[in-house]
Formats: C-alpha cells, structure tokens, sequence
C-alpha cells in the first residue's frame, strides 16, 4: 500500500489491520482513508464502489467505513497538492526555446 499523499510504501503483513487513527510515519496524512481503499473511484456514484456506504466528504480524512481495503496501487498521484500545483506552473511557464 502507498500513503495517498505523499507515496511512500507502507509495507503491511498478512492479516494487518489499518485503524482509524494510523498516519503515515513520512508525511502523517491518515491511512484508513477513501483516498487509500480500493472501492475508491473519483467517477463512481458517491466516490465509492460499495453502494451501502455512507457519503464521504473529505475523502483524506480517517472514517469509520465498514467497507475500508487498503488499496495496493493508488487511484491518486502519490504526491500532495502543493507538489502538483507547482508542477503544473512550472510547465505552463516553462519558457520555450526558439527555434534555430
């Protein structure tokens, strides 16, 4: 499994249980989260593939979901929003050879 925020490899052992309040030892982003599930999916009805679940609103945030399985791969980029936000201004104003 990899922490949602900043992509660092949780290694868990068979039968391992994420509670509620586990953080991650690099970045402390919350473990047992929608961002880190498997039935997670940005596209689906309530951002979830389990119909019986309760909305949740930040999806970042530790819940009490019945329904959590830590992910293998994330659905997300494995890095925080300020690293995308930066990524994303340097290519848009990344200047541009000319031409020779």
């Amino acid at each position: 499994m990899k922490c949602h925020n900043c992509g660092d490899e949780l290694v868990l052992e068979l039968g391992q249980k994420i509670f509620r309040q586990d953080t991650c030892l690099v970045c402390g982003a919350y473990l047992r989260c929608c961002l880190n599930c498997t039935l997670y999916d940005p596209l689906a009805w309530k951002e979830c593939h389990e119909p019986q679940s309760e909305r949740v609103n930040d999806k970042a945030l530790a819940n009490f979901c019945e329904y959590f399985t830590p992910a293998d791969a994330n659905k997300v980029t494995g890095t925080s929003r300020a690293t995308d936000a930066r990524q994303k201004l340097e290519e848009l104003f990344k200047k541009s050879k000319p031409a020779e």
